[in-house]
Parts: structure tokens; C-alpha cells; sequence
């Protein structure tokens, strides 16, 4: 019988977060009104493409390790570049990119965590650099027990060296170690180390209208509707 899980692993940008109304509404913000042709959603998704392709290219080590703002930066000025949008300063263009770091939680996000850290060591493996997961999580209330990223392993998931690495600091082996996430390439990765996992749905992931995978599969340990139903199937 597989072990019960101590811990659980998070995602963030997508399971924990809402990344494209907190991106798309920085746009808004920050342009100003300046932009009213621009479709900032369709925006933000080629933005979330963007950076999907170069963690895809990145080499792992820390030799030729790339921060993710650095990903984000740089795909930000060559879609501004495409879109011929001229008006943002140089720091109106770092705050923009820095609205990675500002995500704002699901509604379910916090009151789910705080439910199941009752119970359960909790923990985020993100491909996020760790300082955004430092800023991001202090600023919406996030009550992690612990963050690991992508940066501490030099190998961004779905690289075995990140679940590895993080299974490494929390002393426990992976069926101990449940991964929760609303991606379902993170989660066949971690389930071929031997992790649990969690499917968690997020319809709106690419707001209203996004294309988005929601569909709950046999082969992962739970299906939840959001953290709320996890803590529920978790007992917490």
C-alpha cells in the first residue's frame, strides 16, 4: 500500500495564481489608455507562449542557468517590438514585467492552504525564479511551509532534477510527496519519480474563453475543482 502523503508540492503561476487577469489588468493599468487597440488578453497569452518556448530551449546547470525575469523581460520588449507599441518607458516596461511578481491568489487559493497546512507540510516547485515566489507569496498571503524552485535544482520542470531536488530538502521519499498542480505535463513528470499527484482545474487559467485543458484523468491520484475540494478529499 503506497504510503500517505506528509507533503505537498505546488505549482504557482496558474494553480496558486491567476496570472492572466493580474497581468492583463497591470497592462491596462500601466498603459494608461494609451494602447485602446491593443487586445491585451491575446496579449499576455503570446507573453505566457513566449516564455513556455524559452524555459523549453534553456539548458540546465547552473552554468547556463537564465533568471525568468530575464525570460519575461526579453519576450516583453520583442512583442512590444511586433505589436509596434512604442509608449512605455524603460520603467514602465520593468514594472510590466514585474506583474509576474504581483499575481493575484484564486479566490479558493488561501483559505484551501491555510485548511491543508493543518495536515500537511506544504511547499511550492515553481519554475519561477525564488525571489518572485518570495514576493509574489508575501504579498498575497501565501502560507507556504517552504519554497523551492526551478533555480535551487538548475533545471526547469518538467526536468527530473527540480522534483528530485525538492523531494532532497524535504527529507521524504517521493510517494511521501504529493504533487498538486493544473498542468498535466508537471504532474506526469512528477508521477514518473514516483510522486503523487493532484489535478487541479482552473477553466479561466486563460480567462474567459482560454483554452484550457479541465478534463480529469484516471491516472492521477485525485481530480479537484479547486483547493477547497482538495482540502475535502485530503481530509484537512
Amino acid at each position: 500500500m503506497r504510503r500517505e502523503p506528509r507533503a505537498l508540492l505546488f505549482d504557482v503561476q496558474g494553480t496558486a495564481t491567476d496570472f492572466h487577469s493580474t497581468v492583463c489588468g497591470e497592462a491596462r493599468r500601466i498603459s494608461d489608455g494609451r494602447c485602446p487597440g491593443v487586445d491585451w488578453a491575446n496579449f499576455v497569452d503570446r507573453w505566457r507562449a513566449a516564455y513556455y518556448t524559452a524555459l523549453t530551449a534553456a539548458g540546465t546547470g547552473r552554468e547556463h542557468w537564465i533568471s525568468v525575469h530575464s525570460v519575461y523581460r526579453k519576450a516583453l520588449d520583442r512583442l512590444l517590438e511586433d505589436e509596434r507599441i512604442t509608449v512605455f518607458s524603460e520603467a514602465e516596461r520593468e514594472e510590466l514585467a514585474l506583474a509576474w511578481q504581483r499575481l493575484v491568489p484564486w479566490p479558493d487559493t488561501v483559505e484551501g492552504l491555510t485548511r491543508l497546512k493543518k495536515r500537511y507540510t506544504l511547499a511550492t516547485l515553481s519554475n519561477a525564479d525564488v525571489s518572485a515566489v518570495v514576493n509574489l507569496s508575501k504579498r498575497a498571503g501565501l502560507p507556504w511551509d517552504a519554497i523551492f524552485t526551478a533555480e535551487m535544482a538548475g533545471a526547469f520542470k518538467p526536468d527530473p532534477a527540480a522534483y528530485r531536488m525538492a523531494a532532497t530538502y524535504l527529507g521524504l521519499a517521493p510517494e511521501e510527496i504529493m504533487m498538486v498542480a493544473c498542468h498535466k505535463y508537471d504532474l506526469r513528470a512528477a508521477a514518473s519519480l514516483g510522486l503523487r499527484t493532484a489535478f487541479v482545474a482552473r477553466p479561466l487559467e486563460f480567462g474567459p474563453g482560454g483554452d484550457v485543458d479541465v478534463a480529469y484523468e484516471p491516472e492521477f491520484d485525485l481530480n479537484a475543482a479547486d483547493f477547497l475540494d482538495l482540502a475535502d478529499q485530503l481530509g484537512s
